[in-house]
């Protein structure tokens, strides 16, 4: 599901944290590119709120499990999940088998469709609250990024508020990273010349 082409080069300058061959991939196709379709935010969502509490290398890691697990982040199915698809994901090793995140997984999928319902899609309702376009910030190391922003705050109480779980400002801020609603690549790493 790249969003970019494969950057060959292995010379390049990347933020420090994107180290080992699937964090690199990650970092060169994906991280911090604008994301538009709905079910790739619906994937980011799930899979930034089953990273709480854990590190990222571990939900990349475990990835197309969930892809596979979750029925390709298709909402409309995970919201149909009942007790007994539930209770099987428990004891997938393919996944993260904690009960509040895979239930709160299905309970987003029905607040995601009601958002889709209410603004046409949920890109619409999401991208709003960067003003419809990236923020592209200027940092000069990893660390001035920032866990949370009054952006991701205004995101986490708004999704909270429409039932959405595992949706804190730090979880939201994760998740604008991954979908490109900001992008903070140090700006001597290359991808940060490509935003």
């Amino acid at each position: 599901m790249s969003r970019t082409k494969k950057v060959a080069s292995h010379e390049l300058i990347r933020c420090g944290w994107a180290k080992g061959e699937r964090y690199i991939r990650y970092h060169d196709e994906e991280w911090g590119v604008p994301a538009h379709d709905d079910r790739t935010l619906f994937e980011f969502l799930i899979l930034e709120g089953a990273q709480a509490g854990l590190s990222w290398s571990t939900i990349l890691n475990k990835r197309e499990n969930y892809r596979q697990a979750f029925d390709g982040f298709d909402p409309r199915r995970v919201a149909r999940y009942q007790p007994a698809k539930i209770k099987a994901l428990l004891t997938d090793p393919g996944i993260v088998r904690n009960k509040l995140k895979i239930a709160s997984a299905v309970g987003n999928a029905k607040a995601f469709l009601r958002v889709q319902e209410e603004f046409g899609s949920f890109d619409r309702y999401i991208w709003q609250f960067v003003g419809g376009k990236p923020r592209v910030n200027k940092r000069k190391s990893l660390r001035q990024v920032p866990a949370r922003t009054p952006e991701s705050d205004a995101m986490s109480k708004d999704l909270q508020r429409r039932g959405f779980k595992f949706v804190g400002s730090t979880i939201c801020y994760a998740f604008m990273q991954a979908v490109g609603m900001v992008s903070d690549h140090v700006v001597d790493c290359f991808r940060y010349k490509l935003v």
